[in-house]
């Protein structure tokens, strides 16, 4: 592994430990050149997905990008990183086991699904911008059912 601080070529595993949620290995290395320390994490990859998007392009698949995408929805909301990490996973090995190419819209489906059960909030930033949303209605509706849907029937939320 190259360092990332001097960009000698080698490392030496110092720990190696699962992460929290078990899809990856927490390498703990430190450079043989400059000595610095630093840690990589090994994932599972079934194989090379390609996005196919709505105007048919296609591109490799990004978990980056998906990070990046529930990170934004997620941002100064109280969700644990290691949830984050867990959707991200749990998303990319749902799209793996469809085939070699999946199309944009499921991934966001599957993204929506995730979000909904961890926090709302997240939840309807990430449907504005999946959704296209473009009037003050779009997001007023989404709130309302998320709203109907978090109370239990017969119960006031005032109460």
């Amino acid at each position: 592994m190259r360092c990332p601080f001097c960009a000698h070529e080698d490392s030496q595993v110092k720990d190696s430990r699962p992460s929290e949620d078990g899809a990856a290995i927490r390498r703990r290395r430190q450079c043989e050149g400059c000595g610095a320390r630093f840690t990589t994490f090994e994932r599972v990859h079934l194989k090379d997905l390609v996005v196919v998007k709505k105007d048919g392009k296609r591109e490799p698949f990004d978990r980056a990008k998906l990070e990046r995408a529930i990170g934004h929805s997620c941002r100064k909301r109280d969700v644990d990183p290691a949830k984050i990490d867990q959707l991200v996973s749990g998303v990319q090995r749902q799209m793996e086991t469809l085939g070699d190419e999946v199309t944009s819209a499921r991934i966001g489906e599957a993204v929506m699904a995730g979000l909904r059960a961890l926090d709302h909030v997240a939840y309807i930033r990430f449907a504005s911008i999946y959704k296209d949303f473009s009037e003050p209605g779009d997001f007023a509706e989404i709130a309302e059912r998320v709203e109907k849907e978090a109370i239990p029937p017969g119960h006031n939320k005032l109460l």
